[in-house]
C-alpha cells in the first residue's frame, strides 16, 4: 500500500506534466502560421457559394465537338463539377478515384438523376487523351448511361479555363520546372441553372453527403418522398463537411410522427365503436 501511494505521489505529477506541454504544443502550433511557398500562392479552395458559372463558354468534348456550358447546364439536373487534367500524376486520380466510389453505392443513376462535368486545367489535353481518361472512370463506374451523364471537356484557350476556375474559385498554378499544375482537390456541386450550390473539399467523399447535397442542388427536381425525409432530418455541418442528423428537426418529425401515430390509433377504435351493432335493450330498461 505504501508502495503505491508513493507511486501515485510520482506519476500524477508526470501526467500534469505531459498533458500541459501536449496543450502548449497544440497551441504554439496552432498560433504559427508560416507563409506558403511562392509556388502555392493562390493555390486552393476558395467558396464562391450561388456563383453563376459562365454558361456561354465553350469547350470541346471527347468527340472532338465544340459544346458550350449552356448546352450542358440544362436546367434538368444537378451537376458535380471537377477541374482535373489526365496527365497530373497523383492528385487528380486519386479525386476521380474518390468520387467513382462515392457514386457507386448511391441508388441514382449517372445521367439521369445528376451528371458530373470534368473540365481540363491543361489548355494541351487533346479530346483524344479525355477520352481514354473518360473510358477509364466509367469502366470504373460499372453502370449502362454513364457514357451521356459524364462529359469530360478541354480547350486550347486558358482564358477559358481560367474564366471559369476564378468564378467558382478553383485556385491553380502551372510549374515550369516540373511540367505540372499545383492545385486543390474539391467537387462543386451545382444548381440545374449553374449556380454553385456548395463544395465538397478532398479526394474521399460520403455516398450520403453527395447525394443530399445533389438533391439540395436540385432544388427538389431530382430524388424520392425518402429523400426529402433525410434532408428534414439532416442539416449540412460545415466543419465535418457532411451532413449530420438535427436535433430540433428530428424532434420535430419524431412529434409530427407521434401526432399521426395516435390519430390513426384514435380512428380505428372509433371505426370500431361505429361498426358495432346496436345491443338489445331489456324490456323496462330506460
Amino acid at each position: 500500500m505504501h508502495n503505491k501511494r508513493r507511486l501515485h505521489v510520482w506519476l500524477m505529477p508526470l501526467l500534469l506534466g505531459l498533458v500541459a506541454w501536449t496543450v502548449q504544443t497544440q497551441y504554439a502550433f496552432a498560433q504559427r502560421k508560416e507563409a506558403a511557398p511562392k509556388e502555392l500562392e493562390g493555390v486552393g479552395i476558395f467558396e464562391h457559394r450561388d456563383a453563376q458559372i459562365p454558361l456561354e463558354l465553350e469547350f470541346t468534348d471527347t468527340k472532338g465537338k465544340g459544346v458550350s456550358l449552356a448546352q450542358l447546364f440544362d436546367g434538368k439536373r444537378p451537376t458535380i463539377l471537377t477541374m482535373n487534367y489526365s496527365d497530373c500524376p497523383m492528385l487528380c486520380s486519386l479525386q476521380l478515384n474518390g468520387l467513382v466510389e462515392a457514386i457507386q453505392p448511391m441508388p441514382w443513376n449517372l445521367g439521369e438523376q445528376y451528371q458530373i462535368i470534368t473540365v481540363s486545367i491543361d489548355p494541351l489535353e487533346t479530346p483524344e487523351r479525355a477520352l481514354l481518361t473518360k473510358q477509364k472512370y466509367l469502366e470504373m463506374y460499372g453502370r449502362p448511361g454513364g457514357v451521356a451523364g459524364w462529359h469530360f471537356l478541354t480547350t486550347h484557350k486558358e482564358e477559358r479555363i481560367k474564366k471559369l476556375a476564378d468564378t467558382v474559385g478553383f485556385g491553380y498554378k502551372y510549374l515550369p520546372e516540373s511540367r505540372q499544375f499545383a492545385h486543390a482537390a474539391a467537387l462543386i456541386i451545382c444548381t440545374p441553372e449553374g449556380r454553385v450550390s456548395r463544395y465538397l473539399g478532398g479526394i474521399q467523399y460520403d455516398p450520403q453527403t453527395l447525394r443530399l447535397s445533389l438533391y439540395e442542388a436540385g432544388q427538389g427536381k431530382v430524388g424520392s418522398a425518402m429523400d426529402q425525409v433525410l434532408m428534414f432530418c439532416f442539416h449540412y455541418d460545415p466543419e465535418s463537411g457532411r451532413y449530420s442528423l438535427a436535433a430540433n428537426r428530428l424532434m420535430q418529425f419524431g412529434g409530427i410522427l407521434t401526432v399521426f401515430v395516435i390519430a390513426l390509433m384514435l380512428s380505428i377504435v372509433w371505426l370500431r365503436e361505429i361498426r358495432k351493432p346496436d345491443r338489445i335493450r331489456p324490456e323496462g330498461t330506460p
